[in-house]
């Protein structure tokens, strides 16, 4: 075991829920080091791997958390809050209308039907869209340009959503995460 020096990496820790699955999994779920030994002392956390690094205090020594669970569960919402961000979840980080899958900062919403005509601004009623297809869309009517959304929109549950999150794995993933985070994929045949 090497003891953390001042300036070394950040060790983030998997939380997962009671129920050993992620409590997110996009934003994926992490707590820094410090959180995670915080929850230890607390008892708030099962510890279930560990890095092999250490933090010491003048009187013990302890290996830095890489995968905790929750001792109590926490329910997950049912019904996500409507963000733009989600919005961008539900639909794959995707323009519904040129398909394009692009970063967060080149996409926009649209309403469907829009504003100017009844509109709302709901789940059923906006999708992802690149800036050139909303601009060409405008405040038109989709029968207007022969322009529809290549999934109607609805509101997705938590489930979806989740879903959907597994499919953007973070740019760092420990190797002590991997079956926690992929424990229900299809296995290969």
């Amino acid at each position: 075991m090497r003891p953390l020096l001042a300036g070394s990496p950040h060790y983030p820790a998997l939380v997962l829920n009671a129920d050993f699955r992620p409590l997110s999994y996009f934003p994926l779920s992490l707590w820094s080091w410090q959180d995670a030994i915080k929850a230890v002392f607390l008892d708030r956390v099962s510890v279930l791997s560990e890095y092999d690094e250490e933090v010491r205090s003048p009187s013990r020594s302890l290996r830095l958390p890489s995968v905790i669970a929750l001792k109590d569960y926490i329910p997950t919402a049912r019904r996500p809050a409507f963000t733009r961000f989600n919005v961008f979840l539900r639909d794959n980080f995707s323009c519904q209308y040129c398909l394009d899958r692009l970063p967060t900062h080149d996409l926009t919403f649209d309403h469907v039907i829009p504003r100017c005509k009844g509109g709302r601004t709901t789940w059923e009623n906006v999708v992802t869209a690149c800036s050139p297809c909303n601009l060409i869309k405008g405040s038109r009517m989709p029968h207007e340009l022969h322009m529809y959304p290549r999934r109607t929109p609805s509101q997705p549950s938590t489930w979806e959503l989740q879903e959907n999150g597994r499919s953007f794995p973070p740019n760092y993933l420990h190797e002590s995460w991997r079956d926690y985070l992929y424990w229900d994929s299809e296995l290969d045949t």
